[in-house]
């Protein structure tokens, strides 16, 4: 099976008037064995609608299962991904949207169960994806008035509290920028110079303003990255140590172990143990 996925931005000029959420992208897709299944951000937030077969979805803290009916709000730059199995792979329908966010939990995300009104919101994202995909004159209007129509339907769900003031602008944009780039690239070889460089900033002033803004220095939030994924791969895999340290760019095995116990007050091998007992 192949990687089955569309995805279709719009332009920056077509912002709706009056600072409302605007729509970034709208994109399907379906699980298949080339699947990138490793924890990333996003600059805006994604409203996930689950229309077949079941899966994971995972955060840093938690992992939960999502099937057809489902609907899951990720705020931007909240950690995240999706896992399935190919006897039912998952399939879904994803907007991207800027200037939203949901206020359930402290965690930036909401999971809502979406029985009633399902129909309607299925029509709703059928007919972006052919207007986008048509792009005929007129198209980003039409989504635009259809996104107004989807979030309408989910802000009745209690479970939603959606905002379109989202609060997230409290970290600096060369901080926030880092952050997202170590999101998304924690498995390679990074350190504290590459990172300045990408947020053109003195490398030590980048380590004070990261520590000021996300309470950790750039690269012990690197190495928290890092031992987030470990713990999944020692669950769910029969990796060695080596390979898992190697996997995720640690620079060597007693590296990765120091990290682990630093973190998790114990070994990666006891880690393994106690979670498979």
């Amino acid at each position: 099976m192949s990687v089955s996925q569309r995805q279709y931005a719009f332009q920056r000029e077509s912002a709706a008037p009056g600072g409302s959420p605007r729509l970034a992208y709208v994109s399907r897709a379906q699980y298949s064995p080339e699947w990138n299944s490793s924890l990333h951000t996003h600059g805006c937030a994604e409203l996930f609608f689950i229309t077949g077969g079941h899966g994971r979805f995972r955060t840093r803290r938690e992992e939960f299962p999502v099937a057809i009916h489902d609907a899951v709000i990720v705020n931007a730059n909240v950690p995240h991904t999706e896992v399935s199995q190919l006897d039912s792979p998952l399939e879904y329908a994803v907007l991207g949207v800027e200037g939203l966010e949901t206020m359930a939990g402290a965690e930036g995300y909401a999971l809502l169960h979406l029985h009633s009104g399902w129909e309607e919101l299925m029509g709703c994202l059928c007919l972006m994806l052919q207007e986008a995909e048509a792009a005929l004159p007129g198209y980003e209007r039409v989504c635009r008035s259809l996104l107004d129509v989807v979030l309408v339907r989910l802000n009745r769900q209690r479970e939603a509290a959606l905002s379109g003031e989202p609060s997230g602008a409290r970290s600096s944009r060369e901080c926030d920028l880092v952050r997202r780039y170590i999101d998304n690239h924690f498995k390679e070889n990074l350190n504290l110079d590459q990172l300045a460089r990408l947020a053109h900033l003195n490398k030590y002033y980048l380590a004070h303003a990261f520590r000021r803004e996300f309470g950790v220095s750039p690269i012990s939030y690197l190495n928290s990255r890092r031992i987030e994924e470990s713990r999944f791969l020692l669950r769910e895999t029969d990796h060695t140590l080596s390979l898992i340290a190697q996997i995720l760019g640690f620079s060597s095995l007693s590296y990765f172990s120091q990290c682990f116990r630093r973190v998790e007050g114990v070994s990666p091998l006891e880690y393994r143990r106690r979670n498979r007992s």
